[in-house]
């Protein structure tokens, strides 16, 4: 009796073990697939993917797409059974193209720490895009350059610092003299090369592009056309020129050139200025040969020759909002919001997000000493606190997409070349808004 006794608890212990087997090889975790959309940080993207896995047990994968095919990878990957659980939206736009596959984040706890929740994409009462960085571009320039500069005795301004410069004639004569004074400072051009090629024009085709559509929106009133006048075309031809003419490449071959090219040119001496945001200075510290410390890197606004440009500042906004895919597993989409909130939240993540990816995090969890501390971001910081200067907000977030985009980048290098009259560029603009819209 005892063996059977014995014999009946051992299967029995037997069907416990199986069960409990059963029940945990069903429980799911959920796992992470993001689809990155800057490349200059891919490596620190699948740094922070590896400590979180490491961290918390949950898979998490991150393709990077190459700089201007974002769009075409995402329409690629989203279609595939494993598709990304987090990507990017550019604002209410990208929200129109990419809504049925947005889920709503209002009730998340990401959403809940935003600071200022007007900057998150919403629709009918949901929130379907979380902004997750503010950032800021205008011209940045080596400080070391223009004090050489200003310290010739034939110059032909009569300021004494690159702080005073305060208009686009100003700048134009600075930047002409410079050329004109090129041997003397030991550089190769005022300007870095205005990189034309194929996905590498994002500088000029979105964001100054972007000048010209602010004035214009400003003075209607809107935050969005769906037909524009384009009413500052010259003023976008004045800054333009001034870049191509005054660059240390030969206009004719500045369709071969990319934006890395253009930061190891600023990097390592060989030109004074580059159009570029905050983001760049990651690019700019880690260039071999990088010779530009952190005391050279100052911002200057870009100016176009608008009235009153006197009190304009930097460009700052954001065009960076995660979305998750609202076709993916429950379990996937609670565990990407989970990675989201750690990378926000946890001291490990927010060590990522100031110190390596150097973003200025939009959300209550970051106090002042958890804010990036390198030059770049530190002066964009400054400007959204300086109430004697007007920044100028991000308006490309309503650019029709980015078919119009590369087009009009394309259109840029025509002219550049030769092969396309500035009137021309300035008709298509305005046929290709209209009919994208």
């Amino acid at each position: 009796m005892k063996k059977n006794r014995v014999g009946i608890i051992a299967v029995l212990l037997l069907l416990a073990f199986a069960l409990v087997g059963c029940g945990s090889s069903k429980k799911k975790t959920g796992s992470v697939y993001y689809l990155n959309f800057k490349p200059e940080v891919a490596e620190i993207w699948e740094e922070i993917a590896d400590t979180y896995t490491k961290e918390t047990g949950v898979d998490v994968r991150v393709i990077t797409a190459a700089s201007g095919t974002y769009e075409q990878v995402l329409q690629s990957e989203i279609a595939k059974r494993e598709a990304p659980t987090l990507f990017q939206i550019n604002g209410p736009i990208g929200y129109e193209t990419w809504s049925k596959f947005c889920l709503d984040l209002k009730d998340t706890e990401l959403y809940d720490h935003l600071l200022d929740k007007s900057l998150a994409v919403e629709s009918n009462g949901g929130v379907y895009g979380i902004p997750y960085v503010v950032e800021g571009y205008g011209i940045i320039y080596n400080d070391s350059i223009m004090k050489k500069y200003f310290a010739l005795p034939d110059k032909a301004v009569s300021i004494s610092s690159a702080e005073e410069i305060n208009n686009y004639d100003l700048l134009k004569a600075v930047v002409e003299d410079m050329t004109a004074h090129k041997e003397q400072l030991g550089i190769e051009g005022v300007f870095v090369s205005t990189s034309l090629s194929s996905g590498e024009d994002w500088r000029w085709q979105t964001h100054l592009m972007n000048l010209p559509i602010y004035y214009e929106f400003n003075d209607k009133g809107v935050n969005d056309l769906d037909e524009i006048d384009f009413t500052y075309a010259d003023n976008f031809k004045n800054i333009f020129d001034l870049y191509v003419n005054n660059s240390c490449t030969d206009k004719m071959e500045l369709g071969s050139k990319t934006v890395s090219d253009s930061m190891g040119e600023f990097a390592q001496g060989k030109v004074a200025m580059v159009q570029n945001g905050n983001w760049a200075w990651s690019q700019i510290e880690s260039m071999d040969g990088n010779v530009v410390g952190e005391d050279d890197v100052k911002f200057l606004p870009i100016y176009i020759g608008v009235d009153g440009e006197e009190s304009q500042g930097i460009c700052i906004g954001t065009e960076n909002y995660f979305s998750v895919n609202s076709w993916a597993s429950k379990e996937d989409q609670e565990a990407t919001i989970d990675f989201m909130e750690w990378l926000f939240t946890s001291d490990v993540g927010k060590d990522y997000v100031t110190n390596k990816l150097g973003f200025i995090a939009p959300f209550d969890t970051f106090n002042d000493d958890e804010k990036p501390d390198d030059p770049l971001a530190q002066q964009v910081i400054a400007a959204m606190s300086d109430d004697s200067k007007q920044s100028v907000a991000w308006n490309f977030t309503a650019f029709p997409g980015q078919l119009f985009k590369d087009q009009f980048g394309a259109d840029l290098l025509s002219y550049v070349k030769g092969e396309m009259t500035w009137d021309d560029v300035v008709s298509d603009a305005k046929t290709q808004w209209k009919e994208q819209k």
